[in-house]
């Protein structure tokens, strides 16, 4: 009977780096998020399949936009279902606007969500900060500049400097 004794191996460090990214608190949150997009996939479909392309189809004169089809090959029909039970190849232009508008809707309804979530965890903005009072270093610098600028204009505005700077 041959044993292995795991012990002393080195586990490869795409384990560790694995294990890391899976107890990430955002990759728990991207799982609930796919999760709930999964379920709000589901009711936007519905949304237009059956409230606003009937809608729509009124407004357009009665037109089912699932039966706008062409058909390449085969046998043409009045509906979509009709050709594809007799094996036409068609393009079915109609499936695609409907994911047009879903996506439109899908992409509407997570702005709205983000913007709502934003305006209600935005952060407070910072106070304004106090004036700091300037190290002594720039206050010696800025009383020898105006010095200086009184002793060009020719003005003794300030007194003059007696002394020496130890």
């Amino acid at each position: 009977m041959v044993q292995f004794d795991l012990r002393g191996a080195k586990r490869p460090a795409w384990i560790q780096d694995f294990q890391s990214f899976i107890m990430r608190g955002n990759v728990i949150d991207l799982a609930v998020g796919i999760i709930i997009g999964a379920a709000f996939t589901g009711i936007v479909g519905s949304l237009v399949k059956d409230i606003l392309n009937p809608i729509l189809g009124l407004i357009v004169g009665g037109i089912d936009f699932t039966n706008i089809f062409i058909t390449l090959k085969g046998p043409h029909a009045a509906t979509l279902a009709e050709a594809q039970k007799a094996g036409a190849v068609t393009i079915n232009i109609g499936v695609f606007i409907n994911a047009v508008i879903n996506f439109l809707i899908v992409a509407f309804a997570v702005f709205w969500l983000v913007r709502t979530i934003s305006k209600i965890y935005r952060k407070p903005e910072p106070a304004p900060a106090a004036p700091a009072e300037p190290p002594p270093t720039e206050v010696l610098l800025t009383e020898i500049r105006d010095l200086l600028r009184a002793q060009q204009a020719g003005t003794s505005a300030l007194p003059r400097p007696t002394g020496s700077i130890e």
